[in-house]
Order: structure tokens, then sequence, then C-alpha cells
């Protein structure tokens, strides 16, 4: 969908002619005994799999036609074979959807020859929660400060280089002058997590969501088992309200942008794209259903029954940063990759 769709008059007026009776009553009939289905990057036991569960419960009940939805799984390379598949290869009419890899947008800046797609073109309709990563590190360490983290050597587990354990990590490694040793091959987040409360490792880096959803406990209490060191994202989370975000702790118009590029998995989040190519008739229509759907009591309900948190946030405005953070300057760009990868 082309940029000038996105904002302004325009997108106004299309949303309200898409809005008519007779616009929805052409999408009922569209609708109306057909399947949606949500492609899944990862397996169904995580928050993506929850979010896209949840998805599939109510989505349908606010579309034109009450379709059926359904969930696909297909993991593989950190989310990027179904953001690639479903670019290249998914239909386009719209009866099939993805839900994005949180880190699609660093993946495609950094990771280029892993990519093939543009998440610029994609059409965003919107999340149901996006998530700072917070660097975290166990108290007996010693290191309960990111200036004692410049001063001492702690290890962190990763999942691989592609994941926020190594990328976040990596990050406030080359932008703070921090000295974490990150050692790769950890499957999954569960088992990094399990592998520092072993004292395998020291500390890794994962969505607060991630962390709270089971790990909470280790937060909580003045001799709390692990402590926060900084987070990643656009703004502090409302639990973390003390704590820094990387971007405030950078002064470079580039290594704020690089800041800002790894801030684009809090961004994402889990939510919902329609591939390239899918007819323009339907992206207004969808995102309001959308909308609709995460904001109902039923979802709301679900949703804190299954622990899973919301911050919603609508597919245009996703859209809008998308566009800005992924025409990043090539020089910051370059710092990005530096700072994470040395080179």
């Amino acid at each position: 969908m082309k940029q000038k769709m996105l904002v302004g008059a325009l997108a106004l007026t299309m949303g309200a002619a898409f809005a008519q009776p007779g616009h929805a009553s052409s999408l009922a009939e569209m609708y109306d005994g057909k399947t949606i289905t949500i492609l899944v990057g990862y397996g169904a036991g995580g928050t993506y799999g929850k979010t896209s569960l949840l998805l599939a419960r109510h989505f349908g009940n606010f579309i034109p036609g009450h379709p059926t939805v359904v969930v696909q799984h297909m993991p593989g390379a950190g989310g990027l074979k179904s953001a690639n598949f479903a670019y290249n290869a998914m239909p386009k009419g719209g009866y099939h959807l993805l839900m994005p890899p949180d880190m699609s947008m660093v993946s495609q800046v950094l990771r280029p020859k892993k990519v093939k797609y543009d998440a610029r073109n994609f059409t965003w309709l919107g999340r149901v929660f996006g998530s700072n990563n917070l660097v975290a590190i166990r108290r007996d360490t010693g290191v309960t400060t990111l200036k004692q983290a410049m001063q001492k050597e702690v290890i962190t587990g990763s999942t691989g280089k592609g994941s926020p354990t190594f990328i976040v990590t990596a990050l406030v490694n080359g932008l703070l002058g921090t000295r974490f040793k990150i050692v790769t091959g950890y499957k999954g987040s569960a088992r990094t997590k399990l592998a520092m409360e072993q004292g395998e490792v020291f500390g890794t880096s994962l969505a607060w969501a991630s962390w709270k959803n089971d790990k909470q406990a280790w937060f909580t209490g003045k001799n709390s088992f692990a402590v926060g060191l900084v987070q990643s994202g656009f703004a502090r989370d409302k639990d973390w309200p003390n704590l820094p975000l990387i971007r405030e702790m950078v002064t470079g118009a580039d290594e704020k942008a690089a800041a800002d590029l790894i801030a684009t998995s809090s961004l994402i989040g889990r939510g919902l794209v329609l591939p390239p190519g899918a007819p323009k008739k339907l992206v207004e229509p969808l995102r309001e259903a959308f909308w609709k759907t995460i904001n109902s009591a039923a979802f709301i309900a679900d949703a804190n029954r299954t622990r899973l948190p919301l911050l919603q946030k609508r597919g245009a405005e996703i859209q809008k940063t998308a566009i800005r953070i992924l025409n990043m300057s090539p020089k910051a760009i370059a710092v990005a990759r530096k700072a994470i990868f040395g080179k």
C-alpha cells in the first residue's frame, strides 16, 4: 500500500467509503463461509502461539461474513522463514495473514542476505501488544548497575545472533561500553532462562512480557534474584519507569537511530499484516475489524485469563514508523552493524 494511503485526507476518504453498507455487504459475501489463515513463524507454546490462537478465536466475529480463522505454524530462522514466505509466496486474496516476527525490521537492515522481504510493503493491521526488551542480570554477580557492567565481564545467554537475546545485549556492549560475554546456542527463551537460573550464564535480554509471564518473581523484593539494567524501546515500560532506555543514553544522531532500529521489536510486538498485493479495498475494513477485536470485552477477558499483556496500537501508526525507521541513513546502519557485530 502506498505511503500516501497511510495518513491524511485520502486515507480518511477511503475509510469512509469502505464503511458504507455496500462495501460491508460485498465483504460479507467474500468472507461468508470462508477461512482466514494466520501464518506464525514460531511454535504454539510461546506468546506468538498464544496471541495467534486468541485472535483466531475472536477476529472472525468482527469481519463481515464472520469467516473462520485458523492458525498455521511455519517455524524457522527466528521467524524469517514465515516472513519470507508471506512476502513472496503467500496467497494475496485476503484470506491469508502473517504474524510477523518482532525483529523483522531489524533483520531486514542487519541481515539482508537472509531476508527476502521489505517490511515497508507489508500492510500492517495493528498489534495486540508490544514489549520492551529488558537486559537482566543475576544479582549475585555483584553487577546491579550499567556502570558496574562496564567494569566487570558477565556471561549472558542467547538463542542466536538473530534474536533479541543477542542483538540487544550486543548493542548495549557496542553503544554503552558494557562487557557482556554472549554465549549462543540455547534452544528458546525457556532454556535460556533455565541456564540463567542454574548458573550456566548470568543474564540475557528478553521481552519484558516474556520475563513477566513466568519469572516476574525474579524481580520482586529488595534482594531479588535478578535486576534489570537497561531497556530497549521507544518509551519506558510502565513496570520499569525508572530504568533508562538505550536511546536515552546515547547522544549522536546515528547512535540514536541504531537504538531506534532495535526498538522496533517493541513497536511490532504481536500483530498481523497483509502480504503485498492484497486487495486495497480490504485494508481499512480489516484494520477496523482488528482494532474492534483487540479492544472487545471478550478478547480482553481472554487475554487476561491467558496472562497475555495488552498494549494495542493501530496499523497505520506502525506503518508510518516502519517507513521512517527503515529509511535510516547508510551511516546509521553502519553504526548499528558495528555496534552489534563488530564490523
